[in-house]
Protein backbone atom coordinates (compact mmCIF):
# COMPACT_ATOMS: atom_id res chain seq x y z
CA UNK A 1 0.00 0.00 0.00
CA UNK A 2 1.34 3.53 -0.95
CA UNK A 3 0.97 6.22 1.11
CA UNK A 4 -0.52 9.66 0.19
CA UNK A 5 0.02 12.72 0.72
CA UNK A 6 -2.47 13.39 2.77
CA UNK A 7 -1.66 10.09 5.12
CA UNK A 8 1.76 11.83 5.48
CA UNK A 9 0.36 15.16 6.39
CA UNK A 10 -1.41 13.23 8.61
CA UNK A 11 0.66 11.58 10.84
CA UNK A 12 2.61 14.97 11.48
CA UNK A 13 -0.50 16.42 12.26
CA UNK A 14 -1.94 16.83 15.85
CA UNK A 15 -4.95 15.20 15.87
CA UNK A 16 -8.56 17.16 17.38
CA UNK A 17 -12.39 16.42 17.19
CA UNK A 18 -14.24 18.26 14.75
CA UNK A 19 -16.26 20.15 17.59
CA UNK A 20 -13.57 22.08 18.66
CA UNK A 21 -14.01 25.29 18.32
CA UNK A 22 -11.98 28.00 16.29
CA UNK A 23 -10.61 29.74 19.75
CA UNK A 24 -9.70 26.21 21.17
CA UNK A 25 -8.02 24.94 17.84
CA UNK A 26 -5.86 28.21 17.46
CA UNK A 27 -4.47 27.76 20.72
CA UNK A 28 -3.57 24.03 20.28
CA UNK A 29 -2.18 25.13 17.44
CA UNK A 30 -0.05 27.56 19.13
CA UNK A 31 0.60 25.31 21.90
CA UNK A 32 1.91 22.51 19.92
CA UNK A 33 3.51 25.05 17.77
CA UNK A 34 3.14 23.90 14.31
CA UNK A 35 1.05 25.39 11.54
CA UNK A 36 -2.56 22.74 11.21
CA UNK A 37 -4.10 20.29 12.39
CA UNK A 38 -6.09 17.53 11.77
CA UNK A 39 -9.42 17.44 11.98
CA UNK A 40 -11.44 14.14 12.63
CA UNK A 41 -15.03 12.77 13.47
CA UNK A 42 -16.50 11.43 16.12
CA UNK A 43 -15.07 7.65 14.74
CA UNK A 44 -11.55 9.35 14.76
CA UNK A 45 -11.59 9.49 11.25
CA UNK A 46 -9.96 12.27 9.49
CA UNK A 47 -12.16 14.55 7.55
CA UNK A 48 -9.33 17.54 6.61
CA UNK A 49 -7.24 19.85 7.94
CA UNK A 50 -7.36 23.46 9.17
CA UNK A 51 -4.41 25.33 8.86
CA UNK A 52 -3.40 28.66 11.12
CA UNK A 53 -3.41 30.80 8.10
CA UNK A 54 -7.12 29.88 7.47
CA UNK A 55 -8.19 30.19 10.87
CA UNK A 56 -6.67 33.36 11.68
CA UNK A 57 -8.68 34.79 8.72
CA UNK A 58 -11.51 33.46 10.01
CA UNK A 59 -11.40 34.69 13.62
CA UNK A 60 -10.61 38.47 11.52
CA UNK A 61 -13.63 38.41 9.22
CA UNK A 62 -16.89 39.41 10.23
CA UNK A 63 -18.66 35.73 9.65
CA UNK A 64 -16.66 34.94 13.01
CA UNK A 65 -18.32 34.13 16.54
CA UNK A 66 -16.62 32.01 19.34
CA UNK A 67 -19.13 29.28 18.50
CA UNK A 68 -18.03 28.34 15.23
CA UNK A 69 -16.59 24.62 15.34
CA UNK A 70 -13.64 23.31 13.23
CA UNK A 71 -16.75 21.21 11.66
CA UNK A 72 -18.87 24.30 10.48
CA UNK A 73 -15.31 25.55 8.99
CA UNK A 74 -14.78 22.41 6.65
CA UNK A 75 -18.26 21.66 5.69
CA UNK A 76 -18.02 25.55 4.19
CA UNK A 77 -20.90 26.56 6.08
CA UNK A 78 -22.59 29.43 5.63
CA UNK A 79 -20.83 30.76 8.87
CA UNK A 80 -17.53 30.24 7.38
CA UNK A 81 -18.15 32.02 4.07
CA UNK A 82 -15.30 33.11 2.21
CA UNK A 83 -12.47 30.78 3.93
CA UNK A 84 -11.71 28.75 1.22
CA UNK A 85 -11.86 24.79 2.11
CA UNK A 86 -9.27 22.19 1.34
CA UNK A 87 -6.32 24.49 2.05
CA UNK A 88 -2.82 22.15 2.91
CA UNK A 89 -0.31 22.64 5.24
CA UNK A 90 1.42 24.63 2.55
CA UNK A 91 -0.65 27.49 2.54
CA UNK A 92 0.10 27.73 6.30
CA UNK A 93 2.44 30.71 6.01
CA UNK A 94 5.77 31.22 7.98
CA UNK A 95 5.40 29.43 10.75
CA UNK A 96 3.81 25.78 9.00
CA UNK A 97 5.96 22.83 9.88
CA UNK A 98 5.61 20.13 7.10
CA UNK A 99 7.00 16.55 7.41
CA UNK A 100 10.49 16.62 6.01
CA UNK A 101 10.51 20.30 6.13
CA UNK A 102 13.20 22.59 8.13
CA UNK A 103 12.01 25.37 10.20
CA UNK A 104 13.52 28.92 9.61
CA UNK A 105 13.48 31.85 11.92
CA UNK A 106 13.75 35.66 10.65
Amino acid sequence: MTATREDVVDAHAPRVCDDMTVEVALAVIAGARVGYLTVCDGDDQSTGVVTLARLAALRGSSAYTDRIRLRDVLDGSPRSHGIRSGARPGDAGEHARTPGGLALSH
